[in-house]
Parts: structure tokens; sequence; C-alpha cells
């Protein structure tokens, strides 16, 4: 009986250990979408010449700078605030409404507290924002803050008040839903030298602060939903397309179906349609 020998040389046995311990391109994926790898298997990843990983780290290189640009301007939204801290203040709120605009629904205004060291990614004026992407802050700011007041001011009392007065109402009633009062407050451009605590009007100021810019997520997110309501109570007008606003298909709708009881009465073309 012969007996056959195979020799592998150094060469092949390290070509064979390396080729076992090599991740699948899918394998790659999931530790990079996971979070599950260290720098070394980031190094090893780089120097990979498959196209589908070079594919995979050119990604994540992206995702890397969007998520610094995105910390960074958190970091710089939050210097109102940092210069508060520094003063002593401990509970700074943001105050922001929405639902200026609309011929018809409510003005709603929202006060949120955040913690000093949160940091909700992407947090930006609601304005600015996907629907998609406002739901999905509004939970997180839900989950993070400290406290949050709502304040609703009906279309009936904006015609009694005028809406300038109904949305300062309506900033008011938020605070006062706050669970934790503040000691100052940063309020998108109004002036409410009615609370009791210190407060600073700022221009813009759901661009500049975090804490104005949740409370404008909050805001546009309940009256949002208010108005998808509303379109189920009140078919036709299509509120729950435009929120109330003065679009081409809201006004149509108007002149066929008439003037509900979510309509400003006070705000034209609604008063010259109830003058017929």
């Amino acid at each position: 009986m012969s007996l056959f020998f195979v020799y592998i040389t150094d060469k092949q046995r390290k070509g064979r250990l390396f080729m076992k311990d090599v991740l699948t391109i899918q394998q790659i994926r999931a530790h990079l979408q996971e979070g599950t790898y260290s720098e070394e298997m980031l190094s090893s990843w780089q120097e990979d010449h498959r196209t589908g990983v070079q594919k995979l780290m050119d990604a994540h290189k992206r995702k890397q700078v969007k998520e610094q640009e995105l910390r960074e301007q958190y970091d710089h939204m939050c210097s109102f605030e940092n210069a508060y801290y520094e003063k002593g203040k401990q509970y700074i709120a943001g105050i922001d409404e929405a639902g200026r605009g609309p011929l018809a629904g409510p003005v709603v205004a929202a006060a949120v507290i955040l913690p000093r060291d949160a940091y909700i990614a992407g947090l930006n004026d609601s304005k600015q924002l996907s629907e998609a992407k406002r739901e999905a802050l509004y939970e997180q700011i839900i989950d993070t803050c400290i406290a949050y007041g709502v304040g609703i001011v009906t279309s009936q009392r904006i015609d009694e008040i005028n809406i300038y007065q109904a949305a300062k109402q309506a900033m008011l009633e938020a605070v006062d839903e706050l669970e934790c009062q503040p000691d100052h407050v940063l309020v998108d451009a109004m002036p409410l030298s009615e609370l009791s605590c210190t407060y600073e009007s700022l221009i813009k100021g759901d661009q500049r602060s975090v804490s104005i810019a949740a409370a404008s997520i909050i805001a546009k997110v309940t009256r949002d939903r208010m108005m998808q309501e509303a379109d189920t109570a009140y078919p036709g007008y299509g509120f729950k397309d435009h929120m109330g606003y003065g679009t081409k298909q809201h006004l149509e709708a108007l002149r066929k179906q008439g003037i509900t009881p979510l309509h400003r009465l006070s705000f034209a073309p609604v008063k010259d349609l109830s003058r017929v």
C-alpha cells in the first residue's frame, strides 16, 4: 500500500487561515449597522479590496460625517441654554407655537424643559423637518425631557381676542401645564412679561435654541394630529392635507360646503364668506 503525504507551505496555511477569518460583506454590514465593531476591525475593512466592502466603508464615513455635523449643530443650538446655566438657572423651558396662519383649527403652543446633558440628534425647527422626522423626534423629546406642557386655544377664542393674543395665551397655558416650573424661559419671538420667571424672546428661536426647537416639534405634531382628527369629523375639506391653511383645495371646499365650527370667522376669506 502506498502512502501519500500532502505538504502545505506556510504561505498556503496562512492563506487558509485568512480566508477562514474573513467576514462576508453581509456580516460587515451587520456590524456597521449594529455598531458592534472595534477600531481594529475598521482598519482591516479599510484595507479590504473587495468592492462591496469599500462601498460599505464609504457609506460609513459619510454617516460619521453627518453624525458629527448634527452633533455640532446641536451643541451650537445649546448656546443660549448654556449661558443661563452658567448664571445659575436650572430649569430652562423653550416655548413655541403652531397654527397662527391657518383659516381653521386651534393655535397650539408647547413648553419643553430638556435636561442639561440631553442630546437629540437632528433636533431643529419643525418647519424644516419631514412629517416622519417630526413624529420620530416627538417621541424622543417626550422620552427625554424633564417636563413638557401644551396649551390649546380654539378658533372661537381666536376670533374673540385676535390671533396674537391667542398665541400668547396658548404659550402661557403651556407653561402652566409643566409639572416642573422653569426658572427661565426662552420663547420664539413673543414677549411674555406675564411669566413669573425671567425670559428671553429670540427671533427665529426655533432655529437657534434646542429648547425652542423641541417645543416647536411638540406644538406642530400635536396640532397636526388634531387636524387629522378634524378631517374625519369634517370630511371633504382636506384638513389632513393642509392642516387648515388656505390652500386652493381648502378654499374650494369652503365655497362648496360652507364654514365649519373649526373655521376662524375673523380671517379672510372666511370672513367674506360669512357675509354672503
